[in-house]
């Protein structure tokens, strides 16, 4: 018997490691041959097959970027062809013909693509909206590893709506695991992993179109090496291009990727040759300036207040890797509203940064996970809830000398009372190494202009990538406030994906006085536990892909408030999910939840309070939905079962239409029936999202939401304009109303904001 494990095979009477730099650093082997008995190091394996090569164009005439790549310059580069499936049989030929070819010139990369599809009416192609979810359409999707680092890239894709795509990866897209407790929004700014991922709010400036006919579709990008961070000495781009066909829910690669990765995991790749990037300093301002009118109804007297506000960004490339950012007055990203949220626990939800200053690089100064963030940007600039005026600051961000680098000072007013200014400043260096491992540090530090009024953090992490499959993160923080005690934290995650299984176990601690006031941290004084396993079965008939699983995590007190090793929070998970080949799933599981209250809990909005106990019970949960591409697509979650000293139904569902690629209307509801001994109550959240689409770059929307727990209606319109960079004219009405107890209006206002990107030098 033998089990596959990354690219070597493990014998069930010893570990085998492979020993090279692209797998194991060769001091970690050596470690691990002293701890563990019977390791027996091998030779390096190369792994099947090579990764392909592709050879850039120089071209002297730009094509025209209309979506028909019919100029002459394309047929003078050798086209990137032989694709292969990553779903749903990966390694198989794509279904369907793709070919794309890469031309440069001295100002930008391009590439087109021929999609050919033999049915090609059956192509979905989305929202013409900026980020629309590509996994739900048609879709072609790129990645540029421009430092050849196997961690860090650019990504830019398209749909046949012509939609602009784009975000940056860190950590070749995930850390050891994922975090299972809860207390927290799971929708992080990086969309997957722990402690990095993709940065999907990253918004580039780059052009693209597309066009369809008979055969398929094609799309034309052009990619300003002034967007993109690379490094001189660097002589090949690590590249690599996706394409998906929705209705066969196919996605095929250029460089193959087994099902178990997807894009992101960099070091599957391939390579681009011939490019001769320029070593040329782009310098470019962002400036925006802000009309508004509101009123808060809340304030007895108030009337409208008219208001103008001017500032903006600007970005200096100090070298080709090394990026300075300046703000004044930073743009709040006004003309963006959080999703409301229920909220019935102990602890605050975390809620994604939208602010375009802090958006570029956010992967370098990414040090947590499991729920906590050691940095997290929304902090700065925000006090519940509130914008705080930022006066100005800066960022250099980017790589030199072959360390990723993150520096950022920012002034804000103050936040506490006799205080006119609070500074925010973080530090961050980390060194890429091989096998997706990295080691670094970070040092935040706040303080306004009162006296003992500063908080300080200190930090290491590390990560060790131990053959394809398994990863390992880890971290030690130490915090300093003054007039408060110091105190620590720390995680280890170990992760391990193959094809047939995806497990990891943490543990980690957050002492009772760590305090870190430029992150997010929902939890103090616990110790943390979790572990995961899943298995991935392909039936071969009527299921594309049955994943049962079972997880557990335990909130361990240390703190004061309870004894040592008091129960906070637990749960044991066990599930299925049933995937059809269209993408329609059904999840259908339990749990066994405990919940301590060391303290009596009032629940936030509904009147009633629970006594201090430890509370246990099951609880069922099932999840529905259906293939998401389709016109008219459904998504549900029910769960039912023990809640406190009580039970809870929470039943909630969205319907979603989709009228080609010009509209949607998405309706949701939300609904808890929660009933208790101390008090039954009943909590609804609705909302109503409708979008109409003009072109890619011009569209309205608007989101109406409903909540009980907070006694409102709120109502947002937006109409954009979009240029490059996410900039654009923007005019935004909000009102929110109370209904209930908050009866009347409560607060309206308007904006109109206009924010352009100017190119000033490039030499």
């Amino acid at each position: 018997m033998s089990v596959s494990f990354g690219r070597t095979t493990l014998f069930p009477d010893r570990f085998t490691v492979t020993a090279s730099d692209r797998i194991v650093p060769s001091v970690l082997v050596a470690v691990l041959a002293l701890a563990l008995p019977g390791v027996e190091l091998l030779e390096a394996q190369e792994a099947p097959g090579s990764a392909p090569v592709a050879t850039a164009q120089r071209i002297d005439t730009r094509p025209v970027i209309d979506g028909r790549p019919d100029e002459a310059a394309w047929q003078t580069a050798t086209p990137l062809a032989g694709f292969v499936q990553r779903e749903p049989n990966d390694g198989a030929p794509a279904s369907e013909r793709t070919e794309v070819r890469l031309l440069y010139d001295s100002d930008a990369v391009y590439v087109g693509v021929w999609a050919y599809d033999s049915r090609a009416a059956q192509i979905v192609p989305g929202e013409a909206i900026r980020d629309f979810e590509v996994t739900d359409a048609d879709a072609v999707i790129m990645v540029f590893d421009t430092f050849k680092d196997e961690q860090n890239g650019f990504v830019f894709g398209t749909t046949p709506a012509g939609i602009e795509y784009d975000g940056q990866v860190a950590s070749a897209g995930s850390g050891g695991g994922f975090f299972l407790g809860g207390g927290s929004n799971n929708q992080r700014r990086f969309q997957a992993g722990a402690g990095g991922g993709f940065n999907k709010n990253w918004d580039g400036s780059w052009e693209v179109a597309a066009s369809q006919d008979g055969e398929g579709w094609y799309a034309e990008f052009r990619i300003p090496f002034n967007t993109l961070r690379y490094g001189s000495e660097v002589e090949q781009w690590g590249f690599n291009i996706s394409r998906r066909v929705r209705r066969l829910n196919e996605e095929v690669f250029w460089s193959a990727v087994p099902r178990e990765f997807n894009l992101y995991r960099l070091d599957f790749a391939g390579t681009i040759e011939g490019l001769e990037p320029p070593l040329r300093r782009a310098v470019t301002v962002t400036p925006y300036v802000l009309g508004s009118t509101a009123r808060d109804y809340t304030v007895v007297g108030s009337e409208f207040d008219e208001n103008t506000e001017f500032g903006g960004e600007a970005k200096a490339q100090i070298t080709q890797g090394l990026t300075l950012d300046l703000t004044v007055n930073t743009d709040f990203a006004q003309v963006e509203v959080d999703d409301a949220q229920v909220n019935l626990t102990r602890f605050p939800l975390l809620f994604p940064e939208k602010r375009p200053f802090f958006l570029e690089n956010a992967g370098f100064f990414t040090v947590g996970g499991g729920g906590v963030d050691l940095f997290f940007s929304r902090r700065i600039g925000i006090d519940a809830g509130a914008p705080v005026p930022i006066k100005g600051g800066g960022r250099l961000s980017g790589r030199t000398a072959g360390l990723n680098v993150g520096l950022l000072h920012i002034q804000t007013d103050g936040l506490l009372d006799g205080s006119d200014r609070s500074s925010w400043s973080v530090a961050r260096v980390a060194k890429e190494l091989p096998s997706r491992s990295r080691v670094g540090g970070i040092f935040t530090d706040r303080r306004s202009d009162l006296s003992g009024d500063n908080n300080r953090v200190y930090a290491m992490d590390a990560q060790v990538g131990l053959g394809d499959a398994v990863t390992v993160t880890s971290y030690f923080a130490r915090s300093e406030t003054e007039g408060a005690s110091s105190d620590e934290a720390f995680d280890v995650t170990a992760g391990v994906t193959t094809r047939a299984f995806r497990g990891n176990a943490t543990i980690q601690q957050v002492g009772q006085d760590f305090d870190a006031q430029i992150g997010f941290v929902p939890r103090r004084g616990h110790r943390y536990y979790q572990l995961f396993g899943m298995y991935n079965i392909r039936p071969g008939s009527v299921f594309r892909e049955l994943r049962p699983h079972i997880s557990y995590f335990t909130y361990r007190n240390r703190a004061d408030v309870a004894p040592k090793g008091f129960e906070v929070s637990s749960r044991w998970h066990i599930d299925n999910h049933w995937q059809w080949d269209s993408g329609m799933e059904l999840h259908t599981g339990a749990n066994h939840v405990t919940e301590g209250l060391y303290e009596p809990f009032a629940i936030p909005g509904v009147g009633v309070t629970v006594p201090a106990d430890v509370y246990r019970g099951w609880e069922a949960q099932f999840v529905f939905f259906t293939d998401r591409s389709r016109a008219l697509s459904f998504n549900s979650r029910l769960n039912w079962g023990s809640f406190l000293s009580g039970s809870k139904r929470t039943p909630s569902a969205d319907l979603t239409y989709r009228y080609g690629d010009r509209s949607s209307i998405t309706a949701a509801l939300a609904y808890n029936d929660v009933d208790l001994p101390e008090g039954s109550f009943t909590t609804t959240l609705g909302s109503v999202k409708l979008g109409y689409f003009f072109t890619p770059r011009i569209y309205m929307q608007g989101l109406v939401q409903y909540s009980t727990q907070v006694d409102r209606w709120s109502t947002n319109l937006r109409f954009g304009w979009l240029n490059t960079a996410g900039t654009g004219l923007f005019v935004v009405y909000n009102d929110v109303q109370g209904f209930d107890t908050l009866q009347g209006p409560q607060g309206r206002s308007l904006f109109i904001k206009f924010t352009r990107q100017f190119n000033l030098a490039g030499f």
